[in-house]
């Protein structure tokens, strides 16, 4: 545990539970995915799949083989889907540690099928197909000789077909309604090859919200679990969910200076009057885009907002405290998004500034950031 950091991410385990509640409340029966791939969307993924499981998540997600296996490394005993491999992946360890394997082509699930005949367990698998997105799964012209292979492993013993899923492109309805009768078929001709799939899941994040005649008995989220919305036009509150994450720092130096005076490379903020300037270590290196030099950002000091100015270094970037100078000292507490329930900058405002979207942003926090859980609730 590291002591004295100067970057941190309060990770509310109490907000992840609460939105994998609010899935909960909207799907009703159906299976609840969290995925936490990328180190739970940049939130630390231990974290992030320990309060979804206590939230009610049936199973955990991520893209590679190796995130799952670090999950299991951390004790997280909980089912575990990945579906992301290259071509020289090892599948044994998938096996021993009882991960369910995303498969996609004949090529993958005999090498699946080799694995499980040398370490002598039945391998769990769950078929990934295209139905649109035009990426990772099966395409259609695979399905029927995919399917009669797993089928024909199955009843050797050697596999066990737990589900079938797909991925949205999120194109609109009605691109969404092609993808599902698309998956429709899929779930046909698989059952017709003599596999009943457990976990059937096409709705992610977006569609949770606006697509419940996709839902069949699972959903797989991402975005959402971390409290954040997947829909543009609507912010968290308006869904029911809180953002997870609050990235924080603190003051470690503080300088008055004249009207006139240059901040930063280049000198591309002048300050118009005298003022005071507070120096924030965080930098691009630590996910703190450049992007955000002049774009009108801001973070919270003494609960008031106070703009960033002047270019953003590798480690550091400054912030016009002005009036705030004389009421503040060294190690002030510095907010750079969180909840803006609770007046925080939200993370929108840096995506919106940046032209990109909030995903990008959150896996993009560097290692120097501690991920600190905590549970509001209980405090």
């Amino acid at each position: 545990m590291r002591t004295g950091s100067m970057r941190v991410a309060d990770i509310s385990v109490g907000a992840i539970r609460k939105n994998v509640g609010r899935i909960r409340e909207l799907t009703g029966d159906a299976n609840v995915i969290v995925v936490v791939k990328a180190g739970g969307y940049g939130h630390g993924a231990e974290i992030v799949a320990r309060a979804a499981v206590a939230g009610g998540a049936t199973m955990i997600a991520t893209a590679d083989l190796e995130e799952a296996l670090q999950l299991r490394e951390c004790g997280i005993d909980a089912p575990l889907l990945c579906w992301l491999h290259g071509p020289r992946v090892d599948f044994v360890p998938a096996i021993e540690q009882s991960i369910d394997v995303g498969i996609s082509h004949l090529r993958q699930l005999e090498a699946l099928a080799q694995a499980a005949r040398s370490t002598g367990r039945r391998a769990t698998l769950q078929f990934k197909v295209d139905t649109g997105l035009s990426r990772n799964g099966a395409s259609r012209d695979e399905w029927d000789a995919l399917f009669a292979r797993g089928a024909e492993l199955e009843r050797e013993g050697l596999v066990s077909v737990r589900g079938i899923f797909s991925h949205l492109a999120n194109a609109g309805e009605e691109a969404d309604l092609a993808q599902g009768a698309n998956f429709d078929e899929a779930i046909a001709m698989l059952r017709a090859a003599g596999c009943e799939p457990e976990l059937i899941h096409l709705a992610a994040s977006a569609a949770l919200f606006t697509r419940p005649e996709l839902y069949y008995n699972t959903v797989r989220v991402g975005v959402v679990a971390y409290g954040l919305s997947p829909i543009a036009g609507k912010n968290s509150a308006q869904l029911g969910l809180t953002p997870a994450m609050t990235l924080r720092s603190e003051v470690v130096a503080l300088r008055g200076v004249p009207a006139g005076t240059g901040v930063s490379y280049g000198f591309n903020h002048i300050c118009e009057v005298a003022t005071t300037l507070a120096l924030v270590p965080v930098g691009y290196a630590d996910g703190m885009p450049r992007a955000l030099n002049g774009a009108g950002a801001w973070v919270t000091i003494a609960g008031e907002a106070c703009p960033i100015v002047g270019r953003i270094g590798m480690d550091q970037f400054i912030v016009d405290v002005g009036r705030l100078g004389g009421r503040i000292d060294l190690g002030e507490p510095v907010v750079l998004f969180g909840n803006p329930e609770r007046g925080f900058p939200s993370i929108d405002i840096w995506a919106a500034l940046m032209r990109t979207i909030h995903y990008e942003i959150l896996v993009g926090i560097g290692p120097r950031v501690l991920r600190r859980a905590v549970d509001e609730d209980a405090a």
